[in-house]
C-alpha cells in the first residue's frame, strides 16, 4: 500500500491577546471534499503537531457551516474567507491559516469583532417599527427596489472588507464599506427613510466615508458580491444632498 496523503496545516497561534503569536504545522489526513473546518476539528480531535509534540488544541469558531454567520472568517492562504466554504483540494496540500488582521486577537483564530456591531449600533442599521404592529400592513416595495436591496440585505458582518483595507487600522476608526452599504440598504427602505438624516450624520463625523480612500479592495473581499463601491458612492450622493439641504434630518 502507498503512503496515506496528508494535508499540512500552518497555524498561527495565540495564547491570549498580549501574548506573542507563533506558528505550529499540522498534519492532517487527507480525504476527498474536506473543508478547512474539517481540518481544524481533526487537530481538535488529536493535537499533536506534524512532529509529533502533545501541544493544545487550536481555538476556533464556526456556527453556521453554510457561509452564512461570518465567525468562521480567518486569513486563508493570505486571503480572508469563511473556512466553512474553503475546500482543501483547490488551497493545495500545505495551507496557511491565521487570525484576521484588522481585529484583537483573543486567542488563536478567535478575534474580538465588537467593533463591527458598534459600528452599526452608531449608524442605527435597523427600522425602527416598535409599536407600529397594530396600525396595519406597511408601505409596499416595487420589485426592483427589492431586488437591489436584497444583494445589500446578504451581508452578514464577516469583516472580510475590513481586513483587506488600508484604511482600517489601529486608531483610525474608519467604520468601512460594510457599515456604508448597510446605510444605503436601510435608507433605502421606505420606513428606515425616518432616520435617514441621522445615518448620514454619522457618516459624516469621524471614522465616516470622508476616511474611504477608495481603493476597491472591498468589493473584490466581499463572499456576497455585494456591490460596496456603488453603495459609498451612492451614500456620498445622499450626502452631499443632505449639506446643501436636500435631504431632512
Amino acid at each position: 500500500m502507498g503512503e496515506k496523503k496528508t494535508v499540512r496545516l500552518k497555524v498561527k497561534r495565540q495564547e491570549g491577546p498580549k501574548a506573542k503569536p507563533y506558528w505550529e504545522a499540522f498534519d492532517i489526513p487527507y480525504r476527498p471534499y474536506m473543508n478547512v473546518i474539517i481540518c481544524l476539528k481533526e487537530i481538535q480531535k488529536n493535537p499533536r503537531t506534524f512532529d509529533g509534540r502533545k501541544t493544545s488544541p487550536v481555538a476556533w469558531e464556526s456556527s453556521c457551516l453554510e457561509e452564512v454567520c461570518g465567525i468562521c472568517t480567518m486569513v486563508i492562504n493570505g486571503k480572508a474567507r469563511q473556512a466553512c466554504s474553503a475546500l482543501v483540494d483547490p488551497l493545495g496540500e500545505e495551507i496557511t491559516i491565521e487570525p484576521m488582521r484588522k481585529f484583537p486577537v483573543v486567542r488563536d483564530l478567535v478575534v474580538d469583532r465588537a467593533v463591527l456591531f458598534e459600528n452599526l449600533k452608531k449608524v442605527r442599521a435597523w427600522v425602527s417599527i416598535d409599536g407600529t404592529h397594530a396600525i396595519g400592513p406597511g408601505p409596499r416595495v416595487n420589485p426592483e427596489q427589492q431586488q437591489k436591496d436584497y444583494v445589500l440585505s446578504t451581508c452578514f458582518s464577516c469583516g472580510c472588507c475590513l481586513d483587506v483595507c488600508p484604511q482600517v487600522g489601529e486608531g483610525t476608526g474608519f467604520m468601512g464599506a460594510m457599515t456604508i452599504s448597510q446605510v444605503r440598504l436601510f435608507n433605502d427602505h421606505p420606513l428606515g427613510k425616518m432616520n435617514a438624516g441621522e445615518r448620514l450624520e454619522a457618516l459624516m463625523g469621524p471614522g465616516g466615508i470622508e476616511d474611504c480612500g477608495n481603493s476597491q479592495n472591498c468589493v473584490k473581499a466581499c463572499p456576497k458580491n455585494i456591490p460596496l463601491v456603488t453603495s459609498i458612492a451612492e451614500v456620498n450622493r445622499q450626502i452631499t444632498k443632505k449639506i446643501f439641504g436636500f435631504l431632512g434630518k
